[in-house]
């Protein structure tokens, strides 16, 4: 698999860890990692209502659905968009189980997703967004598909500073399974929203290996 950076590798891993993909990522919850807090986090940090129109940027199975429907309630519209089918139809799964029909699942690269213009109340991505090599532009795109005032949530890993650093050995190993490497370090989404957005929030977790991120849509001109 090489370091993982291309978006055909990606889609490999993600294609054959699909099926053990939610015990995996409990797995990590049971080591310390703190996933889901992570994932009820940033979908707090949306405030959205009920009605509220929603996407998700490789949402994967499906993890944050319940979070997600939860405040979105039926009459709301959740998108979620995913690299993989194999990913999406574990995702499928949780709506016939659940018995939502107010999710929209898209088969396409969030690079290549086409962003409705203000078309959502609130845009997640949770664990996905580093490894998509042209996150800045998607994340362009994400802010021209929030109506005013409303928030882009994302939760994430990032590189540790200082003395942290002597933990990375022990931690890369953990999350090479997930398309994760050192080649993923200099991409930094909380700059692009910083670009691209306003009012940037970013609270650290697990000693600055991970993140939860917020901002706001940019205001019509």
């Amino acid at each position: 698999m090489g370091d993982f950076t291309t978006r055909e590798e990606v889609e490999k891993v993600y294609r054959q860890r699909a099926s053990h993909y939610d015990r995996a990522s409990s797995t990590l919850d049971t080591l310390g990692f703190g996933y889901n807090r992570l994932r009820w986090e940033a979908v707090e940090e949306l405030d959205l209502k009920p009605g509220d129109a929603v996407l998700e940027i490789g949402c994967g199975t499906g993890a944050n659905f319940p979070l997600l429907e939860e405040r979105i309630g039926a009459n709301g519209r959740l998108t979620g968009v995913d690299l993989t089918h194999s990913m999406l139809n574990e995702a499928e799964k949780k709506i016939k189980t659940a018995g939502w029909t107010n999710v929209d699942l898209i088969h396409c690269s969030a690079k290549d997703y086409e962003f409705p213009a203000r078309g959502f109340d609130g845009v997640l991505s949770t664990f996905a967004l580093t490894l998509e090599p042209e996150y800045d532009a998607v994340i362009a795109g994400i802010a021209s598909a929030l109506r005013p005032g409303k928030r882009f949530a994302i939760a994430d890993l990032k590189l540790a500073r200082g003395w942290r650093l002597v933990f990375l050995p022990f931690l890369l190993p953990i999350m090479r399974p997930f398309a994760v490497s050192l080649k993923l370090a200099p991409r930094h989404p909380w700059e692009s929203m910083k670009r691209h957005m306003e009012e940037l929030k970013m609270t650290e977790h697990l000693g600055g290996y991970l993140y939860v991120a917020s901002a706001l849509a940019p205001q019509l001109k």
